[in-house]
């Protein structure tokens, strides 16, 4: 048996993602609960859930979560940690605040939450704090004992999220055509956010110019390209590019669109390109159908050989990544010397988010951060 490892002060691990309809008729009351207090007619969320309804109406980020916690569980098993493992949803069952209120139930009293994004973002870390304090809020006045919550730091350069997403880039490029494989371009993909949400993403002295959620997918991509370079011989071009755009079309947006970008590398002659989504954790619908299905359409009409590379899903890595990031906040909370563990040149990001970190567009209560309500 491994020696047992230490958690301590945690006691929980709670995997928060966001949430997806398992069958046609979740598909709608789904899209209500993402789009809340948004006024959006129920026809036109029809409309939009054309994309799920395509693959029967079932995301597939409910099963990769599941596999997740499974190699969660399997890593923890086998190098001693004795750490439950629980999934809360922002939006579809199991949602969060059910979840929330079992762990408090069962006595989970210090819970360290590993959300599912792995950037800087208003959307992509402070609004799953913002969740976080709803929950509290609602066990709060179901009078239940408070557990302490905690968020893991964001984790986009830790070597267990980045080297499989260079193998994945690896194998994509030999799929390719001997022809075009060498020069083929790398388009690294990540969701599309407003311009205002990326200049104020990450703490208030680095926002301004795409803030902390364009500097952390450039440091990943440059890591992967010069991986693939050490590792190949070969230079190739890339560039971070942007998908899933959903907002109104008088707001700016982060730019170039992939399938825009498709068009403008083919009509520059690149001979082939890699899609690589690195700024989502699995291939979740927005992969399936923003890639997979949109720009391999795109490329098909413009005749331009494309492959996509995975995202790291429940690889190995990643889950022994997680163990690594709960023992080394454990650590620090404990108050031992601890030297993070981050590639490429932004260093480890922050345990608690600063006040002022990727703000909202209306002030609200947010937890696991310096300005948290529940301390």
């Amino acid at each position: 048996m491994p020696d047992a490892l230490d958690a301590t002060p945690y006691d929980a691990l709670l995997l928060l993602s966001f949430g997806g309809p398992e069958g046609p008729d979740d598909v709608v009351p789904f899209l209500e609960n993402v789009t809340r207090g948004r006024g959006i007619p129920k026809e036109r969320l029809k409309e939009v859930g054309q994309h799920y309804f395509r693959f029967g109406g079932v995301s597939p980020i409910n099963a990769q979560n599941r596999a997740l916690l499974d190699a969660l569980r399997e890593d923890f098993a086998a190098h001693g940690l004795d750490l439950p493992v629980h999934w809360g949803n922002r939006n579809w069952a199991p949602y969060l605040t059910d979840t929330l209120r079992e762990m408090a139930a069962d006595g989970r009293r210090r819970i360290l939450v590993l959300a599912t994004s792995a950037y800087a973002s208003y959307s992509g870390c402070r609004q799953y704090r913002e969740n976080l304090a709803d929950a509290l809020a609602a066990l709060e006045a179901d009078g239940l004992d408070l557990p302490r919550v905690d968020k893991l730091r964001h984790y986009f350069n830790h070597p267990g999220f980045v080297e499989p997403m260079i193998e994945g880039v690896l194998r994509s490029l030999a799929e390719l055509p001997d022809d075009v494989r060498d020069g083929a371009h790398i388009a690294f993909t990540t969701h599309s956010i407003p311009t205002a949400a990326a200049d104020t993403s990450g703490p208030v002295e680095g926002h301004g110019d795409g803030g902390a959620y364009v500097r952390q997918h450039l440091d990943v991509a440059r890591l992967i390209a010069d991986a693939v370079r050490e590792r190949t011989g070969v230079d190739h071009p890339w560039q971070l590019v942007y998908q899933s755009r959903s907002g109104a079309p008088h707001i700016p947006w982060l730019e170039p669109d992939i399938c825009d970008h498709l068009e403008e590398r083919h009509a520059a002659g690149v001979p082939a390109v890699v899609m690589a989504p690195v700024g989502f954790v699995s291939d979740h619908m927005e992969v399936l159908y923003d890639l997979d299905t949109e720009a391999a359409a795109k490329a098909h009409e413009l005749g331009l050989p494309v492959r996509r590379s995975a995202t790291v899903g429940a690889d190995p890595r990643f889950a022994a990544a997680i163990r690594e990031l709960i023992l080394e906040r454990a650590s620090a909370e404990r108050g031992e010397r601890v030297t993070p563990c981050a590639l490429g040149g932004l260093g480890a990001g922050h345990d608690v988010c600063p006040v002022g970190c990727c703000p909202g567009r209306a002030p609200r209560p947010a937890a696991a951060g310096a300005d948290s309500p529940y301390a």
